[in-house]
């Protein structure tokens, strides 16, 4: 037998699988272990998945714990060829074995003490010795070990971890099991801080290192979205604290307690956490969100982790924040493991973006003219605004209806349920877009009133809508103008469009936002989301903290805040359930659109890298027209390409294989009634274009099915009414004769029949197309 010509399937089978089994469980073994989903690249006007990563081998200690990653390739490779790439899977993943093999013995790099050596095929190590060498070169304990092979939750409703979750919940159940006290997970929004959490949870309590857990988190729905979903598996222990009805005496009879901070500690500074629990209480405090309240030093809730200060503490966040007055790392310390939005979007967890920057013709300053009034018939102050002062310090009611007509005309282009959230400058600001919204979607909100919804803070009706907004299986609400309410925590799946029209400084406050859009859904047909920036805000994509490495501001503990001592928080404010901005709003000047007239100067769309490093800024158009011209060549070489496609859907599949979608295009640019074959040569060869009536009439006049009698000809001039309503695609397909129009004539075999058979139907839709065509090909 000649090695060098078996595949790797074949080395796989023969001689590396044997002798990795010689010595583990084959319950241990994992084969084609995907790591991760395949990143998803913005193409055109679709998204394209790459194939994810897949480990040949993963080795798991009692089929938990991930010990070796092995590497296979053929025979003509090198024994050390795929190391590489079995380090780079290890890194990920933290497996501390690394292994390349070709059939003829191993290569094995140990991370714990950096040496690299060759072994023989039959000298691959057992788990048990793999499992000794462990502790032994880690210096783990058989206590710590025990800890991170417990196994997970897993149930038909509950997922197997994902590796960067499985990393996550392994570092924390392992810097516990060494007696750290205070614990710092850092997790891009979408990527399951929550589940985490859980699989945590359960897994320290079936260890018996924790008995009683307190969740604490600072809005309702965070409570009500933990409880009711990830959660779940353990609700007959779960205790949701009620200050107003719970009693001492028998409380104690639960074992994972959620809490909001607010109700902890009253407005008035009361701590009612003190009439409810000892000190020594809980064994496990795990702190929601803990870049707001609980990274404030002076923050009234931090009494609260103080006097728990005996239970292990853990932080989770997507955004840590480091300021002079503010520090997440300061309390909970270095992150144990930290899974960024760039890293989340390069495996395929995470959806990537494009971004809308919209330019107004007063985005960069207006200036009233002379004497001018306002809407009350006050003078308007004499000054340059610009978009730091717009629904702010002043009303344009132009600008509000030009941001919800450039929304509006976005949605009806590409789709108009899109799940679609508008961050407003205020509370007053969201209403006043919301009716925007509404006036200019009148059919849709004709449909259902909850088309467009303001969700903020104190919006009682709005946030009864919030469940159904956030929900993948509701339509309504469509499109939720909010201020702060949404913009960090809520679980919005289904969110594919984020418009921005409020002045964001804070970097902590972007990330949130945007981190409502990246959850991937492509069960649903979510592969990615769209950012529309009315206020430049995304400008801070440049900035080199959009997704750095966590680092403590120099500043922190030296400098004093002005007025130390926390503010009580108003209703709706940070650490409530809404917005913080104006429950008493001053009273702006409102300038009518007759005194300010705002339209749009230019749209730039900008695809970014993970990093936030801009890629491209593209035009569809442009795109569409450069690639079909790269494609085809001439104008005559594209029509001979369509003259000699017999099925014209293959001319679309070449475009989406360069990322066009035909059919999504035509609907942005209102030529939904326009024949493929005019489009294309429309967009990329500037031809006037036909609608599909213009080229079906042109066929009738020509009367072209004079042969064909009766059936035959009823036949054809309704396929010929199906191209004019559904385009030439439609009609190609053979599922077109079981439309009702065709039922009267009997089964598609039998409609052939009426043609001599199905050659003969197919030779008469072949020269229907051939007349459609027929001046711009013949």
């Amino acid at each position: 037998m000649d090695k060098k010509s078996l595949s790797e399937e074949d080395i796989k089978n023969r001689f590396i699988t044997p002798a990795i089994e010689a010595g583990w469980d084959k319950q241990h073994i994992r084969m084609e272990k995907a790591i991760t989903d395949g990143r998803v690249n913005i193409k055109g006007n679709l998204a394209v998945r790459e194939k994810p990563k897949r480990a040949d081998y993963v080795l798991y200690k009692d089929g938990v714990y991930p010990l070796a990653i092995v590497e296979a390739k053929d025979n003509q490779r090198t024994l050390s060829f795929g190391l590489q790439q079995a380090k780079e899977y290890c890194l990920m993943m933290d497996v501390k074995f690394a292994y390349s093999s070709n059939g003829d013995g191993f290569e094995e790099y140990d991370f714990l003490t950096g040496l690299e050596r060759t072994l023989t095929l039959d000298a691959f190590p057992s788990e048990k010795e793999l499992m000794e060498r462990y502790l032994r070169e880690s210096s783990m304990t058989e206590d710590e070990l025990k800890a991170l092979t417990e196994p997970y939750y897993l149930s038909a409703n509950t997922y197997a971890p994902r590796y960067y979750q499985q990393v996550a919940v392994d570092r924390t159940m392992d810097a516990i099991a060494k007696g750290q006290k205070r614990i710092l997970l850092v997790m891009a929004t979408g990527t399951g801080k929550t589940y985490t959490a859980f699989q945590t949870v359960w897994r320290l309590r079936k260890r018996g290192l924790v008995k009683k857990v307190l969740y604490l988190a600072d809005r309702n729905i965070l409570v009500d979205q933990s409880i009711q979903q990830d959660f779940a598996p353990l609700e007959k222990v779960i205790h949701k604290v009620n200050f107003a009805k719970d009693e001492r005496e028998t409380l104690t009879s639960y074992e994972i307690y959620f809490a909001l901070y607010q109700q902890m500690v009253g407005n008035d500074g009361k701590e009612h956490f003190r009439e409810l629990f000892d000190p020594d209480f809980f064994d496990l405090v795990i702190v929601d969100e803990c870049h707001r309240g609980s990274a404030k030093e002076d923050s009234r809730w931090r009494r609260v982790l103080a006097y728990f200060d005996k239970a292990v503490q853990i932080g989770m966040t997507a955004t840590p924040k480091e300021t002079a007055y503010v520090s997440s790392t300061d309390y909970f310390g270095e992150p144990v493991y930290t899974y960024s939005l760039k890293q989340g979007i390069e495996d395929g967890f995470l959806a990537p973006f494009r971004v809308i920057n919209v330019h107004t013709n007063i985005g960069d300053g207006w200036r009233p003219t002379k004497g001018q009034l306002d809407a009350f018939g006050n003078p308007v102050e004499d000054r340059i605004y610009n978009n730091l002062d717009y629904d702010r310090n002043i009303v344009i009611e132009d600008r509000t209806r030009e941001v919800a007509r450039q929304i509006t005309d976005y949605l009806e282009a590409t789709g108009p349920y899109q799940k679609t959230i508008v961050f407003c400058e205020t509370e007053a600001a969201a209403e006043r877009m919301r009716a925007a919204l509404a006036k200019a979607n009148p059919l849709r909100m004709r449909e259902n009133p909850d088309y467009v919804v303001r969700i903020t803070g104190s919006d009682d009706y709005g946030k009864k809508k919030l469940q159904y907004f956030i929900s993948v299986s509701s339509r309504y609400p469509v499109i939720a103008t909010t201020s702060e309410l949404l913009s960090t925590g809520v679980d919005c799946k289904m969110v594919k469009l984020i418009a921005l029209d409020r002045n964001i400084g804070s970097m902590t406050l972007f990330k949130q936002i945007v981190g409502r859009g990246t959850r991937l859904r492509t069960e649903d047909g979510k592969y990615s989301f769209v950012i529309m920036d009315f206020r430049d805000v995304t400008r801070l994509f440049a900035d080199p903290d959009w997704d750095g490495p966590v680092e403590q501001d120099p500043d922190f503990g030296r400098k004093k805040k002005p007025g130390i001592g926390e503010k009580k928080a108003p209703y709706g404010g940070e650490g409530n359930d809404g917005d913080h901005d104006d429950h008493k709003p001053k009273s702006l000047p409102v300038i009518r659109p007759d005194g300010c007239r705002v339209y749009v100067l230019n749209r730039t769309i900008s695809v970014y890298d993970s990093d936030g490093k801009l890629l491209k800024q593209e035009d569809i158009i442009d795109y569409t027209k450069e690639n079909v011209r790269g494609t085809f060549g001439s104008l005559s070489a594209f029509i001979q390409t369509w003259n000699g496609e017999e099925k014209k859907k293959a001319i679309a599949d070449i475009l989406a294989a360069r990322g066009i979608d035909l059919d999504k295009l035509k609907k942005s640019q209102h030529m939904e009634d326009v024949d493929d074959f005019d489009f294309i040569c429309h967009i990329a060869y500037d031809q006037e274009p036909l609608t599909r009536k213009e080229r079906a009439l042109q066929v009738k006049k020509k009367d072209i099915f004079h042969r064909y009698s009766g059936a035959a000809r009823e036949v054809l001039d309704i396929l010929l009414d199906k191209y004019m309503n559904l385009g030439i695609k439609e009609i190609e397909k053979p599922e077109i004769l079981k439309m009702q129009e065709f039922r009267k004539y009997g089964t598609p075999a039998g409609i052939a029949r009426l043609f001599g058979g199905k050659k003969g139907f197919f030779d008469a839709v072949h020269e229907l197309k051939k007349e459609l065509y027929e001046k711009d090909v013949g």
